[in-house]
């Protein structure tokens, strides 16, 4: 059990090896100590016969923090089906620690994140000895409630009469759900996400009707996705197709026509933002928002402005409150390192919009990912309709 033969997988740090091996044996002790202080112990020659039976398989009789040792090798899954074996394991496998260690180890890989879903990262950032001392913080559930295999579907429940007062209001209100996209991601990748998009056969695009124009905007692009949802896209540049060409290839920067400052920012603060008026007309009438983030950890990101901006374009003064936030953190290929979709949804302060928001990791030459996030904000347009 050399601190060279194991090493969290999805690690966002390069520790050096006598860091991980300082890691280990703080985990190792932290579990002694945690079992010392609940009385986990091996059931002894005095314990009841029922507690005795459970406890006769050969793992069983190691110490306990190698046991945990070993158990942290196994999948959640299989952690789960262990714990449904019996008493002795129900609790063993139950243990802070090891779902910490599984937690920090799995979260950078997972491809969504959203509004009921985001850990504190005040919590992953606690030592590993305070998981000890007096509360036990359950990381089972955090896990269980973060990860996207596991966690609650956010698509709530409707009896049957709830879904015909939908159909019914769906032939007043529109025949299609419209969504205002826009993003540095849309500007300074390399593979345009928009181009993959127009030439995607499974969403089969049509270009959108002359009279739904928009104070000269457009019309946006309708699209179908599996044969029956429709929706409404409409693309928000923040600069020329010359100006962004430019700046991708380094000549010059580019200043967003989109939003005008309100108040510079100081320091780390960054600036406040308000819309223009034919932007403002867009946010009027759109059902809820796309907001495409430059997802490559190469980049230089402006976190703080990005989140004006947001906040600037889902400003309830503009149209009904609680429109769904999409937010696709997009890298041009698969090849290139992205920023984890947690550690963006942390950076661009999501956890502050009032309403419901997913980050949907997406390739804009494959579209690896896109289909999930619109899936999910037509299911939370539908279910605000419902209401």
């Amino acid at each position: 059990m050399a601190a060279s033969e194991r090493r969290p997988e999805g690690s966002s740090a390069e520790a050096p090896q006598g860091d991980w091996g300082r890691l280990e044996a703080a985990i190792l002790s932290g579990w002694r100590t945690f079992w010392q202080a609940v009385g986990k112990e091996r059931p002894g020659p005095g314990a009841p016969p029922e507690e005795a039976a459970e406890d006769t398989s050969r793992l069983a009789r190691l110490p306990v923090d190698v046991q945990l040792y070993i158990l942290s090798f196994l999948s959640p899954h299989d952690l789960c089906q262990l714990g449904s074996t019996n008493h002795y394991w129900n609790g063993t496998v139950r243990d802070p620690i090891l779902w910490r260690y599984f937690l920090l180890r799995d979260l950078p890989s997972w491809s969504s994140v959203d509004w009921k879903s985001l850990p504190d990262l005040e919590i992953l950032k606690k030592p590993v000895s305070e998981v000890t001392d007096g509360t036990l913080f359950d990381y089972m559930a955090v896990y269980k409630m973060c990860c996207p295999y596991t966690r609650p579907s956010s698509k709530p429940g409707r009896p049957m009469y709830g879904a015909v007062t939908s159909f019914l209001h769906s032939l007043i209100i529109q025949s299609e759900p419209r969504f205002a996209m826009f993003g540095p991601g849309l500007e300074e990748l390399d593979t345009s996400l928009v181009l993959s998009l127009m030439s995607s056969e499974e969403l089969c695009p049509t270009a959108g009707l002359p009279h739904r124009q928009i104070d000269g905007i457009g019309s946006g692009v309708s699209f179908q996705l599996t044969n029956q949802h429709k929706f409404n896209i409409l693309i928000l540049y923040s600069t020329t197709r010359k100006e962004r060409d430019r700046a991708r290839e380094g000549q010059t920067s580019t200043v967003n026509k989109m939003f005008s400052v309100q108040s510079e920012g100081a320091d780390q603060q960054g600036s406040r933002y308000s819309v223009i008026p034919q932007i403002q007309r867009v946010c009027e009438v759109v059902d809820g928002f796309i907001y495409v983030a430059n997802g490559e950890a190469h980049q230089n990101h402006q976190w703080q402005d990005e989140f004006s901006r947001i906040m600037a374009m889902t400003d309830p003064a503009f149209g009904s409150s609680g429109r769904p936030v999409l937010v696709l953190s997009c890298i041009s290929q698969a090849n290139i390192k992205r920023v984890p979709c947690f550690y963006l949804a942390h950076e661009l302060h999501l956890s502050r919009l009032k309403q419901p928001w997913m980050v949907q990791d997406t390739e804009a030459e494959t579209l690896t990912g896109f289909l999930n996030g619109i899936q999910w904000i037509l299911e939370e347009v539908e279910a605000k309709h419902a209401r």
